[in-house]
């Protein structure tokens, strides 16, 4: 087990609808900053992979846990492109209800749950405040924040679904389109240094308890 504390898993999402230019565009953006990330990497202490996830409501049912179940990862990161923000947003939780949007095979959940009997809001064990506060702190030159609405469509629903399969060991990260108003070494940056953050924290807290105990 002590290969699996410092695996990290990021992963991004694949294009959006068949014949969207636009939606191409979007998968572009999002998959350049963790390139980028993917480049600049985590240290020598960190066994960083990196994954594309489907826009499919199916496949995120069987990739997510798959994903666990293979690397038994220190913590997993999931990264999706948000239109409307201008910020990079820190998740705090994933909600089990409320997902009627279709997906790229025009399928959504007839429970329109997550996962069924499962809790309606599962909050990351990572305290997200913290998160934004030490990267801020730092001086990146991109503004970070924090939401507790991750938009009930497949961001929510791989978050929600990793959150429950980790007990909360799992992060989201949202990210605003490319040159509005950061470029992907920004993002790239950012993300470097949230989930050192991340990392730094988990750590914290688990030697906290070897020391009660």
């Amino acid at each position: 087990m002590n290969n699996s504390k410092r695996t990290v898993i990021v992963t991004g999402f694949g294009p959006f609808g068949e014949h969207s230019i636009n939606a191409s565009w979007v998968a572009v953006q999002s998959s350049s900053c963790i390139a980028e990330l993917k480049k600049l990497g985590l240290g020598h202490e960190v066994d960083l992979h990196v994954y594309e996830v489907p826009v499919e409501y199916q496949t995120v049912q069987s990739l997510v846990p798959s994903l666990w179940k293979q690397y038994h990862p220190r913590l997993v990161v999931h990264v999706g492109l948000s239109g409307m923000a201008t910020t990079v947003t820190l998740e705090k939780c994933g909600r089990n209800h409320g997902y009627k949007g279709l997906d790229n095979c025009s399928f959504s959940p007839d429970t329109q749950c997550c996962i069924e009997g499962g809790p309606d809001c599962i909050d990351s064990i990572i305290d997200m405040d913290s998160v934004c506060k030490r990267v801020t702190a730092a001086g990146l030159g991109v503004a970070v924040s924090v939401s507790k609405d991750a938009g009930r469509y497949l961001c929510d629903f791989t978050y929600y679904t990793s959150l429950y399969l980790s007990r909360g060991r799992s992060a989201f990260v949202h990210v605003p389109p490319l040159g509005k108003p950061y470029g992907a070494e920004d993002l790239g940056r950012a993300l470097q240094a949230i989930i050192q953050e991340m990392l730094d924290l988990l750590d914290q807290a688990e030697n906290k308890i070897h020391c009660q105990h």
